[in-house]
Order: structure tokens, then sequence, then C-alpha cells
């Protein structure tokens, strides 16, 4: 069954405080991230950005970014700020000798996601997901769309003259965040998933033919040998969800088939709307409840993206 999007079309500037940025500086930022990070750093231009994640070495995603290279020494990751400060200090125990800093750079940024028609006022034309482009010293970075809607990322220094564009609240930009079928790693959902059970490899998140990282054979051997049983979709619900809530379905109360990895309320006030990580053959099934078998009936629908087959 399709989600519709209510009528609402997306659109204006909303600040994006849930949002923090590290800075790796120094002249092996790019090969450190290189060996930490589910991306291939060494090909990272300056025109665009990348998805990417960090992993434990079971595979599971402790922490996710939009990432881009500011120059030759210095790249920036924009992740959740609620795991902010613990990821610089797992991601540091592994600098040993690189010369390399990571630091909270959070406060030197302002950072905007741009949806609809806002985007004209900054940018003459649009580009792919992931691709990017500078106006003097922002950054725009663009996203996967919500119900054909093009959304980017402004990232600029503070103190530079934000874009132009009609009031977005924070609310709806969340919901525009969980139609692209995007989820990004917050504090509830810290290694409950490999890339492949939120859609990483399909949307730019994992690159299979870069070098060794934490989790990387996990990763792999996930891909090659077809051993998914997780994927992630897009529900509906009549009442609140939030990251870190379970689903279960019909005649199974003793085992979530599916976790909540993003939720936001729709903004016309019917419902929610989520990407939840869960078996494939319950969603195929349907049956689906929240917190219970119990529990408020689930709408699920396919991701607005193709899956990737194979490598």
């Amino acid at each position: 069954m399709i989600i519709h999007a209510m009528q609402f079309t997306l659109n204006g500037v909303a600040p994006l405080a849930h949002l923090g940025v590290i800075r790796v500086d120094g002249i092996d930022a790019a090969q450190f991230l290189q060996s930490q990070l589910t991306q291939d750093f060494s090909m990272l231009g300056l025109s665009e950005a990348r998805l990417a994640a960090f992993c434990s070495a079971k595979g599971r995603m402790l922490a996710s970014f939009y990432a881009l290279k500011r120059n030759h020494t210095e790249i920036l990751l924009v992740c959740s700020q609620d795991i902010l400060a613990t990821t610089i200090k797992s991601l540091s125990r592994f600098i040993l000798r690189s010369k390399v800093k990571l630091v909270d750079a959070s406060s030197d940024y302002a950072l905007f996601g741009l949806a609809g028609a806002a985007i004209d006022s900054v940018a003459v034309t649009y580009g792919t997901a992931w691709s990017r482009i500078d106006i003097a010293n922002a950054s725009l970075v663009f996203l996967y769309p919500a119900d054909g809607v093009s959304r980017a990322l402004w990232l600029a220094p503070i103190g530079e003259v934000g874009p132009a564009g009609a009031a977005l609240s924070p609310q709806d930009w969340a919901w525009g965040e969980v139609r692209s079928g995007i989820a990004m790693i917050s504090a509830p959902i810290v290694d409950a998933f490999v890339p492949q059970m939120l859609n990483y490899e399909s949307v730019g998140g994992v690159n299979f033919k870069k070098g060794c990282y934490p989790g990387q054979e996990v990763v792999a051997r996930s891909q090659y040998r077809g051993t998914l049983k997780r994927r992630a979709f897009l529900v509906h619900s009549p009442v609140s969800m939030k990251a870190g809530d379970e689903v279960f379905q019909d005649g199974d109360d003793a085992q979530p088939c599916g976790l909540v990895a993003q939720a936001a309320a729709l903004p016309t006030g019917s419902g929610f709307a989520a990407i939840v990580s869960m078996q494939v053959s319950a969603a195929e099934a349907g049956g689906l409840h929240l917190a219970g078998v119990g529990g408020p009936a689930l709408i699920v629908a396919a991701p607005p993206y193709p899956l990737l087959a194979d490598i």
C-alpha cells in the first residue's frame, strides 16, 4: 500500500540544529577516513559529497555522515548531534601515528535544509544526490528527494549570509527526511544495523571496491552471499513513533520483526511516517503493529528508490 504525501509540498529553508559537524584536519585526513568508513575518501573530489557510515568490528553502524572535502587537508563530517562526541572519541582511538585531528566544529558552521523552490534562490541548476555546489564559502550538497521534491544541505561558516527562502519548520524537514527513505544514525539506534539493513548500499553509502575498514568483512559478506533478511521500508502509523520503537507481526508477540530508525509527524497532522528496518518476510506478509501485536496497526510501503540487487 502506498503512503501518500497528504497533499503537503515540502518547500523552504529549515535550521538543522539536530546535526553537528566533525572537522577532520591534517595531511592524512582522507587516508585516515579511508581506513575507517564505508566510503572511498581517496577518490572524494572537491565538487561532491558522500554518504558514509562508521561501523563496529561486527559491521554494525555506530554513526553515519554526510561527508565533504573542504580542501585537500580538511574533511567535514555532518552527523546527528546526539552521537557526535562519542563518535569523535571512538574514531580518535584509531588515529595512532596519522597526521590528523578530529574536533567538534559545530559552533563554526551553520546548517540549513533547503527544499523545493528554496533551492532556486542559491542554485542555477539542480544536481543529483551527493553532488555539490560551492557558493562563495558555502557548500550546497544535494540529497535524495522526498516525494519528488528536491532537497539539499546548506553548510557555511558562521557569519556567512544564509540562504533565502520561505521558513520551513525543522519538524516538516524531518518529515521530508523520512520520506526520502534514508535514515541517519542517532543515539537510539547506534549499533543496531549493518548498512544494508538501512539500504545504504542502494543509496551510495557503501563502496564495495575500496579497502578494509572496521566491519568490512561482515558488510561485504552480507552483500555477496545474499544473507540479508532485513531491509528499510517506509511505514505510516496513526500514532506517534520514534527511533528505537519496536514493530511486531501478528502471531508473534515475543520477538519484534522490525525497529524504527527514524520517524516524524506528518505536516497535515494525520499520523506519523517512519523508516523501519524489518524482516523482508514480515513487510511482505503485513499484519504489523507498533510496540506489540495489540498495538496500533501499521501500513508499510517500499522505499522510494530501487534496491541494489547485486554488486
